[in-house]
């Protein structure tokens, strides 16, 4: 039986968050989101998923939207993100998505759905592929969140206009048809900074990067990464100094080597004190090779296990759908279906 104390616990609050399975994670990647699943789910019930539906939105090719997404939940796994704590899943085993999503659809106005500006930075840079799917991608997106009750979203600046549209149809919905779903907060990363090409800290990290210097890959093997530190654009001084605004490029390795080891940039500058630049790139490099070797060696037992991440997929799938049937059976009662 519960004591008082334990009858009168808060119940634990819901985060979700999701990324796409478009191709080969970055360090930056791994510091601006991963470091940060796995701290929430130290704290919170969680639900991660890999969101291949979203990537349909571009028409990859089948058989590699097939590859990705296997190996972002092998990846997830590897990471160290507990199935056992956290419920990961892949976005399309759960149909309640795409199902909420034309309940919501038909709860959104087209004026909000317009405005959206990553729909209209995306139809300029693929003109030739402006379909529906892309218009609808934020409301998809709303449907992710909702499904769960989550209370806190991880998100970017990039994405604050997507929430601001998930929080106004749930607000709307809610005020229609009576209490239904929890209005989700953006949180900011707790840990991890912007990470910047290491070809050109002026621009973020990408594993869409016309320079292959300029992301690491987590995948990458060590010497690859070893080269591409070296390689690493600095300035023209010799002192290693935390000051992003005249001195990117030492700034970007300064603070990726202080979020891997979870110190204040400031902590890592007194590291360096009369360190040349060879120096800096060479112990920035060992400290990413030190961080990703065991997670690829994980990742790799696991992509040669697939027996064990199929059912894990599943088992992952089988919770996440519990969860979103329970909401969507009360969206379906809440309009009026039979």
């Amino acid at each position: 039986m519960l004591n008082e104390s334990n009858a009168a616990e808060k119940p634990q609050k819901i985060v979700f968050s999701a990324i796409q399975p478009t191709g080969a994670l970055t360090l930056g990647n791994y510091i601006g989101a991963v470091k940060n699943f796995l701290a929430l789910q130290e704290e919170y019930k969680c639900y991660y998923a890999v969101a291949d539906l979203h990537s349909v939105t571009a028409n990859p090719e089948p058989a590699l939207l097939r590859k990705n997404t296997l190996d972002l939940f092998a990846l997830f796994l590897a990471f160290g993100l507990d199935p056992a704590r956290s419920t990961l899943f892949v976005q399309s085993h759960v149909p309640f998505h795409t199902a909420l999503t034309w309940v919501l659809n038909c709860n959104t106005a087209f004026g909000e759905a317009k405005r959206m500006t990553q729909f209209k930075d995306k139809s300029q840079k693929s003109p030739q592929n402006v379909n529906v799917g892309l218009f609808d991608y934020p409301v998809l997106m709303a449907a992710d969140i909702l499904l769960y009750k989550a209370d806190y979203v991880p998100i970017g600046k990039d994405q604050n206009q997507h929430l601001e549209l998930t929080r106004a149809v749930a607000e709307r919905f809610n005020a229609r048809y009576g209490a239904t779903f929890t209005v989700p907060e953006g949180v900011n990363p707790r840990c991890g900074a912007k990470i910047f090409s290491l070809a050109n800290p002026a621009v973020k990290m990408s594993k869409s990067d016309d320079n292959p210097s300029g992301p690491v890959l987590l995948l990458d093997p060590p010497d690859v990464i070893a080269a591409k530190f070296r390689r690493a654009v600095t300035d023209s001084e010799t002192v290693v100094r935390y000051d992003p605004k005249n001195k990117p490029g030492v700034s970007n390795l300064l603070a990726i080597y202080a979020s891997l080891l979870d110190i204040k940039t400031s902590k890592a500058e007194k590291d360096f004190e009369g360190a040349d630049y060879a120096a800096l790139k060479s112990r920035v490099a060992d400290v990413v090779i030190s961080v990703l070797e065991p997670i690829q060696k994980r990742y790799r037992e696991l992509a040669a296990d697939k027996a064990s991440v199929a059912s894990l997929m599943k088992d992952g799938a089988d919770k996440a759908s519990a969860a979103a049937y329970r909401t969507m059976s009360k969206v379906y009662k809440r309009i009026g279906l039979v």
